[in-house]
């Protein structure tokens, strides 16, 4: 993908695209990534690639479930949501992501308009709103998530190894080598 969506015809293309984009910002910082480094937390916070990856797939999977009016996945299982277990992998964690992808396209697709209305579980973080919340807010509240994660993934990375998203996402589509651009590439031992 470049480094900005394509342009859309519609707004459900559009919130879709800039999900995708969101999600392959995720997918670019464990680029070449060993399951050590996937794993690594290299700043002063708890946060590890690995861990977004997961959280990133599991909230994107909570909140379609809020949107199609199934049931929630439970305060638990988010607070656990961003530990790793041996089975995590970088190929892994990227099919989580590329699932979840697939059901929030689907999700979007049965929709008959973006204006629908949902109410959200009780908490204390959500604005309270007795007429519910349109999908179109869900999706974009989406993208901030899915944002804010891949920006948080952008710097651990840097931490890791100094990578930076521009030459991960040339090295991970194959880009050639430009005079502004040289795609990533595993350092040589």
């Amino acid at each position: 993908m470049p480094g900005n969506p394509p342009p859309t015809s519609t707004e459900p293309e559009a919130l879709l695209a800039y999900l995708i984009q969101q999600r392959d910002g995720l997918k670019y910082a464990a680029f070449g990534l060993t399951d050590d480094q996937l794993r690594a937390t290299p700043t002063r916070s708890a946060l590890s690639i690995g861990g977004l990856m997961k959280h990133a797939a599991f909230t994107e999977r909570g909140w379609i479930h809020i949107l199609q009016g199934r049931p929630s996945m439970g305060e638990d299982a988010y607070t656990d949501s961003f530990a790793l277990t041996e089975a995590d992998t970088v190929d892994s964690l990227t099919g989580q992501l590329d699932a979840v992808g697939e059901e929030t396209a689907a999700a979007v697709a049965a929709l008959d308009d973006l204006a629908v209305r949902v109410q959200l579980p009780p908490a204390p973080w959500y604005p309270r709103n007795p007429d519910g919340y349109q999908a179109r807010w869900i999706l974009l509240h989406l993208v901030e998530e899915l944002a804010r994660h891949a920006g948080h993934a952008d710097i651990i990375r840097e931490h890791i190894d100094g990578a930076t998203m521009y030459e991960l996402m040339a090295g991970a589509e194959g880009w050639p080598e430009t005079e502004w651009i040289k795609p990533w590439r595993p350092r040589a031992g």
